[in-house]
């Protein structure tokens, strides 16, 4: 059974830095069949997708209004990703969410078709 676990967040002034983490059980990175992602959530908007990486091999994809200040990595020796966030915006407070879908392919999409998620966590940026 795939389970995804999330921690860190919480409230950080404009211009921090946060630091999630998704504790992934019931596959292993390693396997290459899983892609992972993150997607953020603000009140009264859609869910959109903020990094994701594919399942087969190495390729990473970043939503535009957080390129060049997020960055997602995986820990293949935890089986845990994270979510990196830098320069944070009052516009980035939300609730993020990490996630994964089975998948082969060496692409990854932004799109919320994942099967598996985590259970949320609460980022707000305030001053």
């Amino acid at each position: 059974q795939v389970q995804l676990v999330q921690s860190g967040g919480g409230l950080v002034q404009p211009g921090g830095s946060l630091r999630l983490s998704c504790a992934l059980s019931g596959f292993s990175l390693s396997s290459y069949t899983y892609a992972t992602g993150w997607f953020r959530q603000a009140p009264g908007k859609e869910r959109e997708g903020v990094a994701c990486f594919s399942g087969r091999g190495d390729n990473s994809l970043y939503g535009s209004s957080v390129k060049g200040r997020f960055n997602a990595s995986r820990d293949f020796t935890t089986d845990t990703i994270y979510l990196q966030m830098n320069n944070l915006q009052p516009e980035d407070t939300g609730v993020y969410f990490c996630a994964a879908t089975y998948s082969r392919y060496r692409w990854c999409v932004l799109s919320a078709a994942y099967d598996h998620w985590g259970q949320g966590t609460q980022v707000t940026v305030s001053s």
